[in-house]
């Protein structure tokens, strides 16, 4: 059971890889042939919203032990994504040309290259060590300029929620309308996201400590 749990594991991480690999590439592609960065959402978009669905499957592995990481902080990651590139960017026509789409989408392609290789090749017991000291080191700079991308569409998507009343059908049995809901998650944000970055911060003391005296016992 542990092996065919490995393989699979090997097989799904090894697939986001590749799918996060090519959205970067598409997104590097159209930046070179049009010099303008307001074509990341029509390059990669559909691919990244594709991706970003399928990484629910990541809170299930949580909630049903395959991994160790629990469920809540994966919930929290993949919740705040997804509504930001499907509920907003996905949406609304008039933010799929910010620069701030740009901006996040590249920081979470570059992210993904990191991580998902990193999981595939430790189920196979050979990850190279400066692939752990990446997937534990590059967030520490990656992280925030994401969450910075992600709160700047949030902001600049207000006046247009309101103006068209978004998903007034699904928010109309609440006592809030979803131009509030986002501007509590706005404001929010930050402070959701400090958790998760600490959290980061914890598995790399955790992790490269892990790593550094391996290496010890080597010697």
């Amino acid at each position: 059971m542990a092996s065919l749990s490995n393989l699979y594991l090997f097989v799904y991480n090894s697939v986001q890889a590749l799918g996060w690999a090519i959205a970067l590439f598409r997104i590097v592609i159209d930046f070179v042939s049009t010099k303008s960065i307001n074509g990341a959402y029509a390059s990669a978009g559909d691919l990244i919203c594709l991706l970003q669905t399928l990484g629910f499957i990541e809170v299930l592995h949580g909630a049903l032990g395959i991994v160790p990481s629990g469920f809540l902080f994966p919930l929290m990651q993949w919740g705040g994504r997804t509504h930001f590139v499907i509920a907003i960017v996905h949406r609304l026509l008039e933010v799929q040309e910010s620069p701030a789409v740009f901006i996040t989408f590249v920081a979470w392609c570059c992210m993904e290259i990191i991580r998902y290789p990193f999981y595939a090749l430790s189920c196979l017991g050979k990850c190279p060590s400066f692939i752990t000291y990446l997937r534990y080191t590059a967030f520490i700079v990656i992280y925030p300029i994401g969450v910075l991308g992600e709160m700047w569409i949030m902001y600049q998507s207000l006046p247009v929620i309101m103006e068209k009343n978004l998903y007034a059908n699904y928010f109309s049995a609440l006592p809030f309308t979803y131009y509030t809901f986002v501007k509590v998650v706005l404001i929010s944000y930050p402070f959701l996201w400090l958790q998760l970055y600490l959290y980061l911060f914890k598995q790399r003391r955790s992790k490269l400590r892990t790593r550094n005296e391996k290496q010890k016992k080597r010697k």
